[in-house]
Formats: C-alpha cells, sequence, structure tokens
C-alpha cells in the first residue's frame, strides 16, 4: 500500500487543505499519515480535529512514497523548522513528489528545491517565493517534476488529485 505523510501544523491549519485531499487519497487505497511537531490532537482554524501519529524527526522517507505541506497560518511554524526543510529536501532528492498548499510553500522554498522550478502559493507569500529563487506563477496548481504546489483552499480537491496522480 501506498504511503503519503501530511506534515500539518498543531492548530490553525487550514481544514479543506487537510481534509479534502486525504479523502481523495484514502478513497484511492492510500494510507495517509498525519505528522506534526510532536504526536497528539490537532485542531484546524475552522475546528476540524484530526491527530499527528508521528513527528516530524521520526518520519523515514523510506517509508513513504510523497510528502504534502498542508497550508493555513499555523503552517508558518514550519518556515523555517529543521526537520521540515531536510525532509522537503530529502523527498525531492530521492525524487519522491514534495507538495504544498497555501502559505506552506514557503517552506519549499526555504528548503532550496524551487530555486528554477515553477511555482504557486497563497498571494501574501509570492514574494517570498521569488525572493528563494522559485519562478512564480499565478495559477492556483502548479506540478513542476515532482514538486506540486497549489495557492489555497478552493484548490484543495485538485491539488489532493495531483498528488495521487504523481503516485501511481
Amino acid at each position: 500500500m501506498k504511503k503519503v505523510v501530511f506534515v500539518t501544523a498543531p492548530s490553525m491549519f487550514r481544514d479543506e487543505e487537510y481534509y479534502k485531499p486525504k479523502m481523495i487519497l484514502e478513497y484511492a487505497d492510500i494510507k495517509v499519515v498525519t505528522a506534526s511537531v510532536e504526536t497528539g490532537e490537532l485542531i484546524g482554524r475552522f475546528g476540524y480535529k484530526t491527530i499527528s501519529t508521528i513527528s516530524m524527526q521520526n518520519i523515514d522517507v523510506d517509508n513513504f512514497d510523497a510528502i504534502a505541506y498542508i497550508g493555513g497560518s499555523g503552517s508558518s511554524i514550519f518556515f523555517n523548522n529543521f526537520y521540515a526543510l531536510k525532509l522537503a529536501d530529502d523527498f525531492f532528492k530521492c525524487g519522491k513528489p514534495v507538495a504544498s498548499i497555501c502559505i506552506a510553500g514557503v517552506i519549499l522554498a526555504n528548503s532550496g528545491i524551487l530555486k528554477g522550478k515553477k511555482a504557486t502559493v497563497f498571494i501574501s507569500e509570492k514574494g517570498t517565493l521569488i525572493e528563494k529563487g522559485a519562478l512564480y506563477t499565478e495559477i492556483p496548481l502548479e506540478i513542476d517534476g515532482n514538486i506540486i504546489t497549489a495557492n489555497g483552499p478552493a484548490v484543495a480537491e485538485a491539488f489532493g488529485k495531483a498528488i495521487l496522480n504523481a503516485i501511481k
């Protein structure tokens, strides 16, 4: 069974950016594992609750087919988090899909993997992507090689489908 790890903030993640892609993947028999800074309950901006079953520092790239960083204002805690940045780089170097939605694209930019790559992000972080060498596009969903970026909750379903297509 294929597995995807969702890196999700302990609070203030965008509910639909988490549960819509998760439902799409699980419907296709893909196991979704939720990770955060620690294990335990996570609460989204609008009250959606989920459980982190693994802390980021315990993620083994070899055990997953892709990684996805879930957006929302809470995801800013990962912008300079050593483990979040290292995981993005490790998955990328292994040729596995690395995905981000909303402002979580900053994690990919700060990891260095967006240099010279087409990418999108929630408009408030456009400057960060450009500063870090990404080729910012204004389209809602961007795929460049094994990097998938989406700009917000309106494309959460398309984001989930893109991850699914990338690991099939």
